[in-house]
């Protein structure tokens, strides 16, 4: 029996995904990024409610220079963006692709009840609209 190919984001999603607080040292942050081979991850509070967002580019600066200058590294609270774009689990994935045209994250946080649920990258919505189409 065939399998149903994903039309909604919740079919494609990373549930156990990455993330960090607000008080995550840019170090550690820099090193799960590289661990988890994201681009950039959500930051959220204690109850998981999404906060911010926090990637690569935004660190990669400050951890060169602490490692140079052998400082203490800053906190994530101290680089993250607090306007953050994020999409429901029920949105559709060719609705979503449509948005990514126009807008830059790499990732986007998934957020349900104002609580993040997980991540979906352009590569999982690219490979989704693959297998829609060979379906």
């Amino acid at each position: 029996m065939p399998t149903k190919a994903p039309t909604i984001v919740r079919d494609i999603m990373s549930r156990d995904c990455y993330r960090v607080t607000a008080n995550t040292s840019v170090t550690t942050l820099a090193e799960g990024l590289a661990l988890h081979r994201l681009p950039g991850v959500p930051v959220v509070d204690k109850s998981d409610h999404l906060i911010g967002f926090i990637s690569e580019q935004d660190v990669m600066g400050k951890v060169l220079q602490s490692a140079y200058l052998n400082d203490e590294p800053p906190l994530v609270r101290d680089l993250m963006r607090n306007e953050v774009l994020s999409v429901s689990p029920n949105k559709s994935i060719t609705d979503l692709a449509q948005e990514m045209l126009g807008n830059k994250p790499k990732v986007y946080p998934v957020v349900e009840q104002e609580r993040l649920v997980g991540i979906v990258t352009r590569r999982d919505v690219l490979t989704a609209i693959v297998r829609m189409r060979h379906k």
